[in-house]
C-alpha cells in the first residue's frame, strides 16, 4: 500500500435536447477540440466551467452536445474534494465510507479520459493530460523542496546520496512517490515539524493518476474487447495481493500495484460509463449487485479493525470493493445534468471554483491544515480563551473556516498555474462569472 494519509483533474447516458438558440450566445467549436474536455478541464479530469454567457473560441462550447458540462459530475467532484479536506482534518474512519472520494475522483477521470481518447490520437491525449497535471506539481516542488533543502534535507539524509539525486526526478515525473524530508524542522509557532510530510504524502494520488493516464489507451482497448473481465481484474489483483499469493519486490512496485488494485476498477467504470457499457446492463443489475459488493467490503473492513487511524486506505481489498460498489451505483444513478436543478443553482459559483482549481486545492490543502493547526496551538497563550471558550481551542470545527480561508489564498497565489497548463488566460478566482478572476498581466 502506498504511503499516504488515510484516504488524500461525447457519449453520455442520455443526451439532453439542445437548448433554445437564445441561451447559447457564444460560438460553437466543432471537431476534436470541441469534443475533448481536456481543453477546458480544471484538473485534467474534466472540462472547466463556462456559463452560457461565457462561451468563446478559446474555451469551446459548454453544452453537452459539444463536449460541455455534466453538472452531476461537477457536483461529485466538488463533494469529493470537500470531503478529502474534511477528512484530513477530522480523521474520522467513517467519512471514506459515507463518500469514497478517491474512488469517485478516479472514476470521473477515467470517464473523461475515455471521452478524449474517442476523439483524438492516444499520444496527443496522454501528452495533453501530462501537460495539465505536471506544472502544478512542479510549482509545489519548487516551493516545498526548496524549503526542505533550506531546512537541512540533503543527499546524506537517507544514507544513499546517489539514489537521493535520482529520486528527486520523481518531483518532475512522478512515476513513483517523490521523496520528502520527514525530519525537516518547522517554523516555531507558524509551521509544524510535519510540514514536509504534509506536502509529500498526498502525492500518491498524482503518481497513481499518472500511471492510469499512461495505461488508459491499453485499458480502453481491453475494455472494448472484454468489458467485465477487464473491469473486475483490478479487484481480483487486490484480492491476490491481500492473500499474499503474489510476492512483490520493493515497496515502490507494491504501492503501484496496490493502488491499481484499489482504484483501477473505479477508473475502468468511468471509462465504461463513457463507452455505454453500463447502459447495456438490465436496470435491476446494479441496484442488486452494488449493495452486495459493498456489504462484503464493509464486512471485511469491520473484521480488520476499522477505526480512526486505520481505515479503508490501510485495507486495499476493502477499499477496492467499497469504492467499486459506490462508484457503480453513482454512475448508475447519473442524471446527466446539462443545467443545474433549481436547488443547486445557488452553489454554481462555489462548485465551479472547486472544479476549476481541483489540483491546486488537493496539493496545498494538507499544508494549510498543518499551518492552521500550528497557529491554533499559539491560541492557548490567550488566557481568556483557555478559561472561557476552551471549545474553540479543542474543536477542529473551529479550524475548518481558517483552513478553507488559507486554501483560498493558495488558490489565488498558485492556482493560475492550472490555467497556464491548460493554455488558458490565467485567472485568480475562476468561479464562472464573466471576467471573474482574470489576471491582467
Amino acid at each position: 500500500m502506498s504511503i499516504r494519509p488515510t484516504d488524500a483533474t461525447s457519449e453520455l447516458p442520455e443526451l439532453p435536447p439542445l437548448p433554445p438558440p437564445t441561451q447559447d450566445t457564444g460560438p460553437r467549436r466543432h471537431g476534436p477540440e470541441a469534443q475533448d474536455p481536456e481543453r477546458n478541464g480544471p484538473d485534467g479530469d474534466g472540462p472547466g466551467h463556462q456559463s452560457p454567457q461565457q462561451h468563446s473560441p478559446e474555451h469551446g462550447g459548454a453544452r453537452k452536445k459539444g463536449g460541455g458540462r455534466d453538472r452531476y459530475f461537477d457536483l461529485l467532484r466538488a463533494v469529493a474534494l470537500f470531503r478529502v479536506v474534511l477528512y484530513h482534518l477530522m480523521g474520522w474512519a467513517w467519512l471514506p465510507i459515507v463518500f469514497p472520494s478517491m474512488g469517485v475522483m478516479f472514476a470521473l477521470a477515467g470517464n473523461l479520459m475515455a471521452r478524449s481518447l474517442a476523439g483524438r490520437p492516444a499520444l496527443d491525449v496522454v501528452r495533453g493530460r501530462l501537460r495539465r497535471l505536471l506544472p502544478p506539481l512542479w510549482l509545489l516542488g519548487a516551493v516545498g523542496v526548496t524549503g526542505m533543502l533550506l531546512g537541512g534535507w540533503g543527499p546524506d539524509e537517507e544514507g544513499h546520496p546517489g539514489w537521493w539525486w535520482f529520486h528527486l526526478a520523481y518531483w518532475i515525473l512522478p512515476l513513483s512517490d517523490p521523496p520528502y524530508g520527514e525530519g525537516v524542522p518547522g517554523v516555531h509557532g507558524l509551521i509544524g515539524d510535519g510540514w514536509a510530510a504534509d506536502i509529500g504524502v498526498p502525492l500518491w494520488y498524482i503518481r497513481a493518476y499518472l500511471w492510469f493516464v499512461l495505461l488508459s489507451p491499453l485499458l480502453l482497448r481491453a475494455l472494448r474487447r472484454l468489458p467485465w473481465p477487464t473491469i473486475v481484474a483490478p479487484v481480483v489483483l487486490s484480492a491476490v495481493l491481500e492473500a499474499g499469493v503474489l510476492p512483490v519486490p520493493g515497496w515502490r512496485l507494491e504501492s503501484q500495484l496496490s493502488d491499481f488494485g484499489a482504484f483501477g476498477a473505479c477508473w475502468l467504470l468511468g471509462m465504461a460509463h463513457q463507452e455505454g457499457i453500463l447502459r447495456r446492463l438490465p436496470r435491476y443489475v446494479v441496484p442488486s449487485l452494488a449493495p452486495a459488493v459493498a456489504s462484503v467490503g464493509l464486512w471485511y473492513a469491520l473484521a480488520h479493525d476499522l477505526k480512526e487511524g486505520h481505515d479503508l486506505d490501510d485495507m486495499p481489498f476493502a477499499q477496492s470493493l467499497w469504492s467499486f460498489a459506490a462508484v457503480l451505483l453513482l454512475l448508475h444513478l447519473s442524471p446527466s445534468w446539462s443545467e443545474w436543478p433549481g436547488r443547486l443553482r445557488r452553489w454554481d459559483r462555489l462548485i465551479t471554483l472547486l472544479n476549476s482549481r481541483a489540483v491546486t486545492i488537493y496539493l496545498w490543502h494538507n499544508v494549510c491544515i498543518g499551518v492552521v493547526e500550528a497557529l491554533w496551538d499559539r491560541l492557548w497563550a490567550i488566557s481568556w480563551l483557555e478559561t472561557d471558550a476552551p471549545w474553540v481551542l479543542e474543536s477542529p470545527w473551529a479550524q475548518l473556516p481558517a483552513i478553507w480561508l488559507l486554501t483560498a489564498v493558495c488558490v489565488v497565489c498558485f492556482g493560475w498555474v492550472e490555467d497556464l497548463a491548460a493554455r488558458r488566460r490565467p485567472r485568480l478566482w475562476p468561479d464562472g462569472r464573466a471576467g471573474a478572476g482574470t489576471h491582467r498581466g
